[in-house]
């Protein structure tokens, strides 16, 4: 299915029955990022997934634009105001739980809990460690511009705290392989998402004020020293909760389906918790 919004057309699709959960993908991902998380959601959950403006089906207007987080924020609620009328629930997984922190902010009246799984929002940072890691993704792209995806994604990998080689996953999850379509939605996330994640002007007070409630998640396995897993420990400190833990890494959503699915129910329907950090 198709929605018209401001500058592009979005593709997302529907699956299930329930209170609607819609997922925001990370890095290129798009609607079918996570289908092996969705079909283990789909019976308690109304599940809406989407490709982000600018990837895979999504096209834009006019492509030499770029695009802002405040659009990405706003497709968010256009998409949800399509198809309820009632507060959601939403887990945003890396550059997907920056996009639901801006959403909590402007249109806190559509969200009713929001799983934030390691936003990548420098802004959440302290200020004088925000520079160093807005440098990071600068280089990132310096190093993409440079000798294609072939360089850039080993160095991604270590930016965000992903071992493509040592990754453990579940047995029998769907394959990834470096289509020509992730391909170019890597070109896009990597040239564009970047600049709209570095420019972003997050209200970090306001997201302290948000009525939605706010779960800050982090993964089992991410690397200490990331920044997207500190700045889920800063959201945690600003909204005054403890981080959630959840299976696997950075991308536990994908490499650990059942084990996340079980998790995200967990906490979406505010089960106790032993795994606080």
């Amino acid at each position: 299915m198709f929605l018209t919004v401001d500058g592009a057309k979005l593709y997302y699709e529907v699956r299930g029955s329930g209170p609607v959960l819609l997922i925001s993908q990370s890095g290129e991902g798009d609607a079918g990022r996570s289908a092996d998380l969705v079909d283990r959601l789909v019976d308690r959950y109304t599940v809406v997934t989407y490709d982000r403006r600018g990837l895979s089906r999504s096209e834009l207007a006019d492509p030499g634009r770029g695009v802002r987080m405040g659009q990405h924020a706003d497709d968010a609620h256009r998409l949800l105001a399509e198809l309820t009328d009632r507060p959601a629930l939403m887990l945003g997984c890396s550059m997907g739980a920056s996009i639901g922190l801006h959403l909590a902010v402007r249109h806190p009246e559509q969200l009713a809990t929001l799983v934030a799984h390691e936003p990548v929002s420098p802004a959440l940072l302290p200020a004088d460690r925000r520079p160093h890691h807005v440098r990071e993704l600068r280089v990132l792209q310096e190093v993409y511009r440079d000798g294609g995806l072939k360089a850039a994604l080993p160095e991604m990998a270590r930016v965000l705290g992903i071992d493509p080689v040592r990754q453990e996953t579940e047995p029998d999850i769907t394959p990834m392989p470096l289509t020509p379509q992730r391909a170019a939605n890597f070109a896009f996330f990597i040239e564009q998402d970047f600049t709209a994640v570095v420019q972003a002007e997050l209200d970090v007070e306001a997201v302290g004020r948000s009525t939605v409630r706010i779960v800050p998640a982090v993964g089992r396995g991410t690397a200490p020293e990331v920044f997207d897993r500190h700045c889920a420990l800063e959201l945690a400190r600003l909204r005054g909760t403890p981080a959630r833990e959840f299976p696997g890494g950075h991308n536990g959503n994908t490499t650990h389906p059942r084990a996340y699915a079980a998790r995200l129910r967990e906490v979406l329907e505010g089960g106790p918790d032993d795994d606080d950090v």
